[in-house]
């Protein structure tokens, strides 16, 4: 755990194993997606299935952000 930090950890012990497998299957060329079934190749995309996994599966892992909250402030200017 984090040290000096409040709260517990954001992503589970469940989160962390499901993230793990599918880097292994990208790894050896067995990770597939959704349903067209295309071989995956980027690490990014292959994390983002471990974590839609453990999410399905109940595991503790932080909501996604939505697209408007990537940013920062969308303040007007003059």
């Amino acid at each position: 755990m984090a040290r000096g930090r409040k709260g517990s950890r954001k992503y589970g012990k469940k989160a962390q194993s499901k993230v793990k497998r599918a880097l292994h299957e990208r790894k050896r060329g067995k990770l597939r997606s959704g349903r067209s079934g295309k071989r995956v190749t980027s690490r990014k995309q292959a994390i983002a299935i471990g974590l839609s996994e453990a999410r399905k599966s109940g595991a503790k892992v932080p909501k996604k952000r939505g697209g408007s909250q990537k940013r920062g402030g969308s303040k007007k200017r003059k």
